[in-house]
């Protein structure tokens, strides 16, 4: 199942055009990344203390429409993709007004210790955040799976 992040876009948020900066949907991924694993008792924090660490290696995203001053976003994040030592997140932002999808991506985690030198994930945070019966299909009608993420 897939979480949602509410974003209420500010001024800061924006170009001089009113338009949300386009690299500031990453750092709504990264909140919505955040919160999907704590709500799922996963405690960044805790981790880092203890030398684990999620690093981004590859990140993509499709623009569909603007956002604009004013406009509060939905951001829904969920678990594409496991590997032994990565996790792929893929996101996808709607107005909550208008619920029109904004923007698509996918932000994908390697997951390193201390020395940056790739860590097996561990079996209770696997468990954890690929309770995901529907998968990324849940993000759309059946209609448009094709085009999600391609």
């Amino acid at each position: 199942m897939s979480e949602s992040l509410r974003v209420k876009i500010y001024y800061e948020d924006t170009d001089c055009g009113g338009v949300v900066y386009y690299a500031n949907y990453l750092r709504y991924f990264e909140r919505a990344r955040t919160e999907f694993m704590e709500s799922r008792g996963i405690g960044l924090k805790a981790l880092t203390e203890e030398g684990l660490f999620f690093v981004v290696t590859d990140a993509s995203l499709k623009y569909l429409a603007p956002a604009r001053y004013g406009d509060v976003l939905l951001i829904r994040t969920l678990v594409e993709k496991t590997g032994p030592a990565s996790l792929v997140f893929a996101h996808k932002v709607t107005s909550e007004g208008t619920g029109k999808d904004l923007v698509e991506g996918s932000v994908k985690l390697g997951c390193v210790g201390r020395d940056m030198r790739p860590i097996r994930l561990r079996p209770e945070i696997l468990r954890a955040i690929t309770n995901n019966p529907g998968g990324i299909d849940e993000f759309r009608p059946r209609e448009q799976q094709e085009s999600f993420l391609m």
